[in-house]
This record gives C-alpha cells, structure tokens and sequence, in this order.
C-alpha cells in the first residue's frame, strides 16, 4: 500500500506542476498585462512603469519562478482592479461553492446510485426503462435552464423558496436542485454497468448458492464490487462542481468562485482568474489523489 500511495502522490505532484506552467503560460499568452493593467489611454511611460512595478520586464522564467514562490506560500497576488489579495477573495467566497457543490453531489449520488441499482436489478423492466429516460432527460437539460424553470415554479408561481443571495439555507435549495440534477445521470448509468457486470460473476453466484439474504448480496457483495466507478467520477464531479458553477452562480446570484471568476473574466482581472484557475486545479488532483486512495482501499488488486 506503501508502494501505491507513493506512486500516486508523485503523479499528483508531477500534474501539479505542469498545471501551474499552463497556468502562468495561459495568462502570457492572453495579451500584454501591462497594457491591461494601464488602459488603452496610458502612455508609454506609464506602461514601463506598470512593467517595473509588477516584475514584468524580467524573463518569463525569472516571472514563473517568482509567481511560483509567491503560489508555494500562499499569496496569490492582488488584484488590478480592488487591490484585495485574491486568496482573501477566493477564501471569503469559497464556503458558498463548497455548501452548493457538496450538495449537488450529495443529491445526484442519494438519488443516482438506487435508480442505477433498481435498473440493473430489474434489467429490461419499467425500472430499467425509468432510469433510462431520467437521464436522458436530465443530460439533455443544461443548469442553468432547469434553475430558470425552478424559480418559474417555486419562486414565481409557489413563491416557496427564494431565487437568489445567500441569506438562508432555503437559497441554496433550488441551485442544489439545478446542478444535482444535470450531474446525476452519470452516477445512474455507471452504477447501472457496474451492477450488471458484478450480479452476473461467479462470486455473486455463490453468494446466492450459499442461501445469503438478497439484501445483503446486493449491498454487501455487488455494490461494494461496483462502486469504485462511482467514487472516482464523483470525485471528479465534485471538482467539477466548483470550478463549473458560473452560471448556475450568476442565475440564482450566489457569490461564490464561479460569479468571482466571470466578474474576473469580463474585467481582464487576470490574478484573480489566475489564482481562481491554480485553487480549482489543485482541488482537482486532490480529489483525484483520494479516489485512487479509496479505490486501492476497496479493491486490493489495485495496489499491486
């Protein structure tokens, strides 16, 4: 286990690296930051002075070096335009993109996973064809359309829950709504595969030959077996729900990473684009790092 946990903590730091050189290469090549910084109306001597001042006359590898030491302690500058350090910006606004993506997660896997088992379960029948027209559905629908069909229904007609800010936990229910569901058919078919492909091996078999309640051989034996999938694409969804919720952030007016990235974006405030890119990337690979942890975990043939 020694050995696998090693090997996986040095790809992590390997991806790591080479997201924080097309980071830093992103933004070079995004056009010239003293000009940005400066506006069409500076001259060229405000422009030198702008270069100076944020180390931009130096080379790009000196640039990359010194913008890596600055990432390695913490600081991810500031920005052009407020002058706050954008890890206080990304920080003050983080918890909101946590609460909405550990939710959406959360609600796509409580109802993914037993509509995926129930179709596999029951192959061919009503659950099986259920399952399979939820997905589509749900995959065919993007956010931020079903979030405007949501506040159509429970906030203009019901008048049930509120259609944006962050005041109560009420807000967070129709974005939650919005995101869990376009994320859920792909817990549903994956543990539709994977179920199907476990009830039909020969240790399921056996369980069923040694008299074991059914209950316990699809929970304990067959789920337990076909999980691992799920883990690892839920990790990855949960990464993808942080850096992916601009707008589903922008129609329900939560103030978290995703409308400080678009803000950031339409201003060419690229520390803070930056700094938001380097969090959502580094969430990335740790996440991906304890799926491999868990996957060797639940399954020992992966270690070796």
């Amino acid at each position: 286990m020694t050995a696998y946990l090693l090997r996986r903590v040095l790809d992590a730091a390997l991806v790591c690296v080479l997201v924080s050189l097309a980071t830093f290469a992103l933004v070079q090549v995004g056009g010239d930051l003293a000009v940005s910084i400066g506006g069409m109306e500076a001259s060229p001597a405000d422009i030198a002075r702008i270069r100076a001042y944020y180390g931009l006359d130096r080379s790009l590898p000196d640039q990359y070096l010194s913008w890596l030491g600055h990432v390695l302690r913490g600081d991810l500058g500031q920005s052009f335009f407020s002058k706050e350090p954008v890890a206080t910006m990304i920080l003050d606004r983080l918890p909101v993109t946590i609460v909405l993506a550990l939710g959406s997660l959360a609600l796509a896997l409580a109802v993914g996973i037993p509509l995926g088992m129930a179709a596999a379960v029951h192959r061919g029948g009503w659950p099986d064809r259920l399952c399979l027209a939820l997905t589509t559905l749900a995959q065919a629908m993007p956010a931020y359309w079903t979030g405007l069909l949501l506040i159509l229904l429970f906030g203009v007609r019901l008048q049930a829950l509120p259609i944006s800010g962050t005041e109560t936990w009420t807000s967070f229910v129709m974005p939650i709504m919005a995101l869990g569901w376009f994320v859920m058919p792909v817990i549903a078919r994956l543990t539709r595969a994977g179920m199907l492909e476990v009830l039909g091996a020969d240790f399921i078999r056996a369980a069923r030959a040694k008299g074991l309640p059914p209950r316990a051989i699809l929970i304990r034996h067959a789920l337990r077996n076909a999980i691992m999938p799920v883990v690892s694409v839920s990790m990855v969804q949960f990464g993808t729900l942080l850096g992916g919720s601009i707008v589903v952030e922008s129609v329900f007016a939560l103030n978290g990473i995703g409308l400080l990235a678009w803000s950031a974006i339409l201003r060419s405030d690229f520390p803070v684009v930056q700094g938001i890119v380097v969090i959502v990337a580094l969430v990335f690979v740790l996440l991906t790092l304890a799926a491999d942890v868990v996957n060797g975990l639940l399954d020992p043939r992966l270690r070796r």
